[in-house]
């Protein structure tokens, strides 16, 4: 639902029944709001327009586990790909990123206006796990291994630096940001000082700096 303006116009059935003349906002209750005329401070009530709404499914990803909610928005608002907001139910309260949009027959496009939309997919961007393959530092692919690590949303990685999570230390070679990244230039970065959100990071690749995890012994 849309928020009241402080000033509203409206007819005035003191001085000018039949013209709008910019009212000022006393109250908002029971539905109507209570307005004086800027013209002859005359006070009475009025029905706000309202926007039609509707309430879209919304399904959410969040730690390999996936749960649907709903949202209620003005009908005519368009949703696409990469928008973020907020979703509250009784369970959750969390930031979430739009990665799809399902209008009926499950056809699946980039942005819609809300009433044409039958599911909106999303993933929740408070808090993320992002995948790194971490190289041993001969540089030998053989024995390169996965790990995720769970940041905050806006932790940043950038390439050259080193990181340290629980027992893994590592230096950070490269990452591919996700389709859904929005304000980067290409999908993969590998210069000095690159940087990216933990949203928006798909992978990481980076090199062992515990150069006894790659030891025999």
């Amino acid at each position: 639902m849309s928020e009241i303006p402080d000033r509203v116009p409206t007819p005035c059935p003191s001085c000018s029944p039949d013209l709008e003349t910019v009212h000022e906002v006393l109250t908002e209750g029971g539905g109507t709001l209570t307005v004086r005329c800027s013209e002859c401070s005359h006070v009475h009530k009025v029905q706000p327009d309202r926007e039609s709404e509707v309430t879209v499914d919304v399904v959410v990803s969040q730690g390999g586990e996936s749960f649907t909610a709903n949202v209620t928005t003005p009908e005519d608002e368009t949703i696409e790909v990469g928008d973020e907001f907020i979703l509250e139910t009784e369970e959750v309260l969390s930031t979430v990123r739009v990665t799809s949009v399902e209008l009926d027959g499950q056809k699946r496009v980039e942005e819609a206006p809300a009433d044409e939309i039958e599911t909106v997919w999303t993933r929740e961007v408070d808090n993320v796990g992002v995948n790194v393959t971490v190289h041993p530092q001969d540089g030998s692919r053989d024995d390169s291994r996965s790990i995720t690590v769970h940041v905050p949303g806006d932790y940043e990685f950038e390439v050259g630096a080193v990181e340290s999570f629980g027992d893994d230390e590592f230096e950070i070679d490269a990452f591919v940001v996700r389709g859904d990244a929005e304000g980067y230039r290409r999908d993969r970065f590998d210069e000095g000082g690159d940087t990216a959100f933990a949203k928006d990071v798909k992978r990481v690749y980076a090199y062992d700096e515990q150069s006894s995890a790659w030891s025999a012994w």
